[in-house]
């Protein structure tokens, strides 16, 4: 089979087409058009065999979060996903897992109704390249720069399952089997929070979406703010998985691990209100676990409001400090 042949069978023919993609694969470029008085947002991820994902991930779970982590950008800005386009090297054409990898994929896809527009194929070491493009009002976007001293810090969700799950896949802590199959898709098939950051347009001041670690994200957000925030360490949400065995992970894997793919947003005062009138358009949850302030820097405290030491900051593709956690997969 060669690349075009590929091309063809695999990624040509999809479950979503949508009205306002003019010309999609098959040419030299897509023609999209974007509605009148909307942005465009765009993200692009890079996923790589051995240090994004194990080796040995089953397909669809590869597919499934290529598209993933792009889509959490989006989530993060606000925006509703509508295309994307797909980079992607193999070592070779194995059929099989073509399959797998295009069912994880088009069905998150389908899920969002996000097109499939054009890319690129090669020979290679086996990586992913996504750029996901979405919609927002003009203006409306949400931006890691918004945060003002007296917002209210949330997140969605929970936060460490991914972490936990990966410290099981490397053998460094022994899960029973119906923990690990609890919270397993959270490392390898996490789900985008669109719907509720487009709810957030409005009410939030700023959002970023948690992939690597609540610290270092944060961390981004408050740089780009100019303020500091203080987060209460007890007021973190955990899953039951994750307490029961707190005492053995302790709460670094929860702070800095990443991979959570959740949002943290702030909320004003005067919008809080607003905001818990959204909870049945979240049904993941959210959760307030600090407050953003003036004087700079990140303090976490525990629950007597001592100051909390953590070991891990967040995950740096470049550093290789023992204090940074790393992303590898053995």
């Amino acid at each position: 089979m060669n690349e075009f042949d590929l091309i063809r069978t695999f990624f040509a023919s999809q479950p979503v087409t949508r009205d306002d993609v003019a010309v999609g694969i098959g040419d030299d470029a897509s023609v999209v058009k974007a509605p009148a008085g909307m942005q465009t947002v765009v993200s692009t991820d890079v996923l790589i065999a051995g240090v994004h994902f194990p080796p040995d991930t089953d397909a669809a779970s590869v597919g499934h979060k290529a598209l993933a982590v792009n889509l959490s950008d989006l989530a993060a800005m606000g925006a509703e996903p509508a295309w994307f386009t797909l980079g992607l090297t193999l070592p070779g054409v194995d059929t099989a897992w073509l399959q797998e990898f295009c069912a994880g994929m088009f069905g998150l896809a389908r899920r969002y109704n996000v097109q499939l527009i054009g890319g690129d194929t090669s020979r290679g070491p086996l990586a992913i390249a996504v750029s996901a493009y979405g919609l927002v009002p003009e203006g409306k976007a949400l931006l890691r720069s918004g945060a003002k001293p007296g917002d209210r810090l949330y997140v969605t969700g929970e936060l460490g399952d991914a972490g936990l799950a990966l410290k099981h896949r490397r053998g460094e802590l022994q899960l029973p089997d119906r923990d690990i199959t609890a919270i397993v898709d959270r490392l390898e098939q996490p789900i985008p929070r669109i719907g509720e950051g487009m709810a957030l347009r409005g009410i939030a001041h700023c959002a970023i979406d948690l992939s690597d670690g609540l610290l270092a994200d944060l961390g981004h957000m408050l740089e780009a703010s100019g303020v500091g925030a203080r987060i209460h360490l007890d007021r973190i949400p955990l899953s039951a998985v994750y307490r029961a065995h707190l005492a053995e992970t302790g709460w670094d894997l929860a702070l800095a691990n990443g991979d959570d793919y959740e949002l943290c947003f702030t909320v004003p005062p005067e919008k809080i209100s607003a905001l818990e009138k959204l909870k049945t358009e979240f049904p993941c949850g959210f959760t307030p676990i600090g407050d953003i302030e003036a004087e700079t820097g990140l303090r976490v405290v525990d629950e007597a409001g001592k100051p909390y030491s953590f070991k891990a900051t967040g995950h740096d593709h470049f550093s290789s400090g023992d204090a940074k956690r790393t992303r590898e997969a053995s």
